[in-house]
């Protein structure tokens, strides 16, 4: 992470959407300055269900790197046993994933959960250090509170001393994506690792959408990174100091959506993932030109990659 720009800039880890296969039509757009994984569970990596799970940590090519994984479960000696795989998979750093908000999750204890069983947000934290030594970072990724605001919460993260980046979603739990990100709350954070932890890099997430955004946040809150995370489904060149998209063509916007699909389907060869799953894409593609909805529409009624690329007529 020495090595890194400042500001440098993240692909935001999404379930169903930073795999290896999207991560390289990313990479040969405009790649980010550090990848993350869609997030993976260390408690099913730990168990029966592993080789369901192993494709989420998938990379295929180096243009993906430097790439961190981002972990989430419950139990440390889980973190612990996944990290130490890790190390020796290529990664650039490990991160806990201690923000999303999903119901089903947050039911569990997980994520966004453990905002609220701090002693065992710190025995994770702990378990993951440990099992990375020297060899592999460790972050956190997060949010500024469960139903309210609670920057002990971040205070608390950054008095384990031992985080080498925090990046904070500027919304609590509760409020999902239903209301802007509050940059501010991202800015008190930086004034509490100034205290607390000086050498913990801190990046902002939450509603930018261009670089030039990015970059003017960045410099208000004396950030040293910024985390993109819905604002590539608007533009795959989102990381570049200045986008084509606008300009693409409607054949080249569908020939794009083709090569992704074909990407997919060559990573997973054995049926480990759904076809189904790249229909979260159409609004990536099929969008700003005539015809675009009728299109999606008719994207979305598919059953088979085949009839897909047929329709992009590609």
């Amino acid at each position: 992470m020495d090595k890194l720009p400042k500001p440098f800039f993240i692909l935001a880890p999404m379930d169903d959407v930073t795999d290896t296969a999207f991560r390289q039509i990313v990479a040969d757009c405009a790649p980010p300055d550090l990848f993350f994984t869609e997030f993976v569970n260390v408690d099913g990596l730990q168990s029966a269900g592993r080789e369901h799970l192993l494709p989420k940590l998938k990379i295929t090519d180096d243009k993906e790197k430097p790439i961190i994984a981002q972990l989430w479960g419950l139990k440390p000696e889980n973190f612990y046993k996944t990290t130490k795989e890790l190390a020796a998979m290529g990664y650039a750093g490990v991160d806990l994933n201690m923000g999303c908000p999903v119901k089903t999750v947050i039911k569990n204890g997980a994520c966004a959960a453990l905002i609220n069983n701090r002693p065992l947000a710190g025995e994770i934290i702990e378990a993951t250090k440990e099992a990375a030594g020297d060899s592999l970072p460790v972050s956190v990724k997060t949010r500024v509170g469960f139903t309210t605001v609670d920057m002990d919460w971040i205070e608390f993260l950054l008095s384990t001393k031992i985080l080498d980046m925090l990046s904070i979603h500027g919304r609590t739990a509760k409020q999902m994506s239903k209301v802007p990100a509050n940059w501010d709350l991202i800015g008190q954070a930086v004034g509490l690792r100034d205290s607390l932890s000086p050498s913990t890099l801190i990046v902002g997430n939450g509603d930018v959408m261009d670089r030039q955004e990015g970059k003017r946040l960045a410099a208000k809150y004396s950030l040293d990174g910024i985390m993109i995370g819905r604002g590539i489904f608007h533009d795959p060149f989102i990381f570049s100091q200045k986008s084509p998209w606008q300009e693409w063509t409607k054949e080249q916007k569908l020939a794009l959506f083709a090569r992704h699909i074909r990407l997919y389907l060559d990573v997973y060869q054995d049926g480990q993932r759904r076809f189904e799953a790249l229909r979260k894409f159409c609004k990536v593609y099929i969008n700003g030109f005539d015809g675009a909805a009728e299109l999606r529409a008719e994207f979305m009624s598919t059953t088979s990659p085949e009839e897909a690329l047929k329709i992009l007529s590609v």
